[in-house]
């Protein structure tokens, strides 16, 4: 097993093979980072366009593709389009999507999500650390029973994902989603043991990676996705991420992904970085020497010139990249090779929030061969109309609502 010493020295490339400290090792530095594609069956399955998707970006290049939002709680999802790793799951569609993500030497992650206070509330339960009522965001609080029994949940999806052919997890703590939520102070007003001092408020973190790993065995690879801020006052600051990372440290993860923001009412979107430069490569810079564990971060690479420097100056392991892959599956491919085209961005006018997300979700669903009405590939060029996208992609969810509660009530 390799040692866990920082795998990228100054001059490295994109195409540079990354040794994992459990061993693994990828074939180059570029990261399909997690999106929610909500291109699951309704009923928590994989679907044909999610499998052809995912050939799709293994025949690309990209080293690993994580797979956003696979759920281990049915009642904790973030959209119904979410897989779920479940008992009773459709084994013969998890062996193809497995099959097809992992062709051409890629690997395939699933991001072992729970919503917690997020939870989609017609189908699920929204409940997080703690009680809150506030203008677009109601959710019950947890119980110290029900927080308990949480680390054994991911593990049991962690060991679920790997029989179902997924070669990796990654734990989500970012965005505001249920870990994410336990390590802010705006989400968690608890005066118990996960709740009052960084320290306790990461708990639940730490306890999770320790219950995924002993499920999954030392050979496998454990990411973390954390951010780097929530970008909101009072939220989780850049300083305190950069202890919780010191904390990973001490932990048995292999690829620590640096993000940003949150679904919280009133935070800022993604960004924050200097101008023209991806958004979290100034707080990579000042957390490199707090650890030695592969960094990666995602948001705002737009260019190759800004991936390819930013792993040449030791600064990343790994790019993650998600929206440029929407609009250039093949790009991880050319990138690898030295090739530095660069991707090209639609333009929107006037989004109404939520919209951006949505319109580049609905061209997943046609890059795996399932446009929905009015929204093929063709259509997605020129001035595209992100609002009528989230008017088709609420439709979509909406109509998933009976396919969901007859699997999971």
């Amino acid at each position: 097993m390799p040692d866990t010493e920082p795998q990228n020295k100054p001059g490295t490339d994109l195409g540079s093979p990354l040794a994992l400290p459990c061993g693994v090792v990828l074939k180059n530095r570029i990261l399909k980072s997690a999106m929610s594609d909500s291109l699951g069956d309704g009923a928590g399955n994989p679907s044909e366009a999610q499998i052809a998707l995912y050939r799709r970006w293994a025949d690309g290049g990209a080293a690993a593709s994580i797979i956003g939002e696979v759920q281990s709680d049915p009642h904790a999802l973030e959209k119904p389009g979410n897989l779920v790793v479940a008992a009773d799951s459709d084994m013969k569609m998890f062996a193809r999507l497995s099959a097809a993500g992992t062709a051409n030497g890629a690997g395939l992650w699933a991001q072992l999500g729970h919503a917690g206070a997020l939870s989609y509330a017609p189908l699920g339960t929204p409940r997080g650390p703690s009680k809150l009522g506030l203008d677009g965001l109601e959710c019950g609080e947890l119980s110290p029973g029900d927080i308990k029994q949480l680390p054994a949940l991911f593990a049991h999806g962690a060991a679920r994902a790997q029989a179902f052919g997924f070669t990796g997890v990654q734990v989500h703590a970012a965005h505001g989603f249920l870990l994410s939520q336990f390590l802010s102070p705006l989400f968690n007003r608890r005066s118990d043991r996960w709740g009052g001092s960084l320290e306790n408020r990461a708990r639940l973190l730490i306890d999770t990676i320790a219950a995924v790993r002993a499920a999954v065995g030392s050979t496998f690879p454990v990411a973390v996705k954390l951010n780097a801020t929530d970008r909101i006052d009072g939220g989780f600051s850049k300083r305190e991420s950069a202890e919780v990372i010191r904390m990973l440290d001490e932990t048995s993860v292999d690829l620590i992904e640096i993000s940003g923001g949150t679904y919280f009412p009133g935070a800022r979107s993604s960004g924050g970085g200097r101008p023209g430069e991806p958004y979290f490569l100034d707080f990579a810079r000042s957390i490199r020497e707090r650890t030695q564990k592969p960094l990666a971060a995602v948001g705002g690479f737009k260019t190759y010139r800004q991936a390819a420097e930013a792993v040449r100056e030791g600064t990343l392991d790994m790019v993650g990249l998600a929206r440029p892959l929407v609009v250039a599956p093949d790009l991880p491919g050319e990138w690898a090779a030295g090739r530095g085209s660069d991707p090209e961005f639609p333009r929107f006018e006037s989004p109404r929030a939520g919209a951006v997300t949505a319109w580049y979700t609905l061209r997943l669903a046609a890059l795996g061969g399932a446009p929905l009405p009015g929204f093929p590939i063709e259509a997605m060029s020129g001035v595209p109309d992100a609002n009528a996208a989230l008017e088709a992609y609420d439709a979509r969810d909406r109509a998933r609502h009976g396919i969901w509660r007859a699997r999971f009530g």
